[in-house]
């Protein structure tokens, strides 16, 4: 379905757009705040002025070509940050006695920990990346979870800068749902829960709770539903129906997400799939390990729950990952990890040395924080190209932004890297848990999503209308080249062959489409 005005609205609107764009601005370092996964965020970003970080340049490719018969789906330059897969976070009381494994629920069961659910939600993150289940101290005082549900015991967080302690909490019901649960908020109001009806989750799980942070300058925890949850069930991520709610003053943006069972007629059938993998193997369930002390007739937990098996802390890997960056190249590696909940794609050192890449002459770099409040500078380079196998179409990037950062493994060491939401900004996704012992590997399956309307590039990725925030994002971007730190590719629309600037002939082709939306 298509809305629009008369061309004398589209004229006035055209010489508006004019009048407020600003010059093409630059600073040493843009403020940002994209998750890396591990409750570590990039606050700053700078490029370097001699590098054009949005135009693929060329190179003596070492790529090997693709098997014969294989179909490719090209992104050339996708964004360095991805979107953030937002849910709503219940919590109940639902616990069993002297049995510690987590049982899956289709409905909540149990009694809420808070009585006011509909205002006293929490807001977390769909994490596969995270291997227990985490709640920040903010949204654990909203929950009623701090400090009424916590056990003596602690556990340590880990991150880039260091590490915290956390509380273990006693065994407890966790139940999530994407941001359609909500009514958008406006006026100034919050988002409402709509009712408790289509939530799905888990009874019996021990969570890690934040304590409150000792600094200022510390963080507090991200509230992170990892992959104890997301292994039992098919998750639905649907870019091309965002949905937009009004929290504390602040608005939030996630695609549409729904959490569904593997046999929901519902689940779209995507052609194309990528095969992943549950590592360490052998994992069985879902389980706290308890407190063995004789006086101590409860065993509270005296860790939280997550995957457990012959391995611990199992997490999602893409099979087979495959880079190239001029005359080098890494091929069929597969320690990547699939990790809803890093807007950003990163690589190892292996990969880098691999790939010829100087730590000390990058395209970019970024300032780290992690989970002490301490920071870190990591360079950032752009690949010439990025493929990931897959059953049907491979995926496949060019000038791919990635960034530079060793990160600790679950089968020990440290990761080959991390896929991120970076490279999925375009395409509509199915995970199907599973990996478990005796049952079907996990995968990722994909769609891309149909072509955005020309000028949608408010919020990020668009949100299927030309309207008054993407004037705003143009105002913002008026005369910005490839060379510009806040270059968006996506807003370089005119002439049909992009020119490299963002002038009049991109703000007509705006005005042109002032009030198109998409149906659906």
């Amino acid at each position: 379905m298509k809305t629009t005005r008369t061309c004398g609205v589209k004229a006035m609107l055209y010489i508006f757009l004019v009048a407020i764009a600003t010059s093409a601005y630059a600073q040493e370092f843009m403020p940002v705040n994209w998750r890396t996964g591990g409750g570590s965020v990039v606050k700053q970003i700078r490029y370097f002025e001699s590098d054009k970080p949005n135009e693929l340049l060329p190179a003596a490719f070492a790529a090997e070509p693709l098997p014969a018969g294989v179909a490719v789906n090209v992104i050339d330059s996708p964004p360095v940050d991805g979107f953030v897969p937002w849910i709503v976070v219940l919590t109940t009381n639902k616990a069993i006695e002297d049995d510690y494994v987590a049982v899956t629920e289709t409905s909540i069961q149990g009694a809420l920990t808070v009585g006011d659910t509909q205002n006293k939600y929490a807001i977390g993150i769909f994490d596969t990346g995270a291997s227990a289940h985490v709640f920040g101290y903010e949204n654990a005082l909203l929950r009623n979870l701090y400090p009424n549900y916590l056990t003596a015991n602690t556990t340590v967080i880990s991150g880039v800068t260091g590490s915290v302690d956390a509380w273990v909490s006693l065994p407890i019901g966790v139940f999530i749902k994407g941001l359609s649960a909500l009514t958008p908020g406006t006026g100034g109001s919050d988002a409402k829960l709509l009712s408790n009806a289509g939530f799905v989750g888990q009874s019996n799980v021990s969570i890690i709770v934040g304590d409150e942070p000792l600094t200022p300058q510390q963080p507090d925890l991200v509230t992170a539903i990892g992959s104890p949850m997301s292994v039992y069930f098919t998750t639905v991520i649907r870019n091309d129906r965002p949905v937009t709610i009004t929290r504390a003053g602040q608005q939030i943006t996630a695609p549409d997400i729904k959490i569904l069972t593997h046999n929901d007629p519902n689940i779209p059938d995507y052609p194309n799939k990528v095969p992943l993998e549950l590592r360490p193997l052998g994992a069985v369930n879902v389980q706290y390990i308890p407190t063995l002390d004789p006086f101590n007739i409860s065993f509270d937990p005296s860790s939280p729950s997550i995957i457990t098996g012959n391995g611990s802390q199992s997490l999602f890997f893409v099979s087979s990952v495959d880079l190239y960056d001029g005359a080098h190249s890494a091929i069929d590696k597969s320690r990547f990890m699939f990790d809803t909940g890093a807007q950003i794609t990163t690589i190892g050192s292996r990969i880098a040395a691999r790939l010829g890449l100087d730590p000390q002459n990058p395209a970019f770099e970024v300032e780290i924080v992690g989970v002490t409040g301490d920071s870190i500078m990591a360079p950032g380079f752009y690949l010439d190209r990025l493929e990931i196998p897959a059953l049907g179409q491979w995926l496949e990037y060019t000038n791919v932004p990635v960034i530079l950062l060793d990160i600790f493994s679950p089968e020990g060491g440290t990761l080959d890297g991390i896929i991120g939401m970076n490279l999925f900004t375009q395409y509509n996704l199915v995970l199907r848990g599973g990996g478990l012992f005796l049952e079907e590997d996990p995968y990722f399956a994909f769609q891309k999503i149909a072509a955005p309307i020309q000028g949608d590039i408010a919020p990020a990725g668009g949100d299927g209308v030309v309207d008054m925030q993407d004037l705003a994002a143009y105002s913002a971007l008026w005369m910005t080249t490839t060379l510009s730190p806040n270059w968006n590719p996506k807003a370089d629309i005119a002439p049909t062959t992009p020119d490299g600037v963002i002038n009049t002939s991109d703000l007509l082709i705006l005005a042109q489409n002032w009030l198109t939306s998409q149906g659906g």
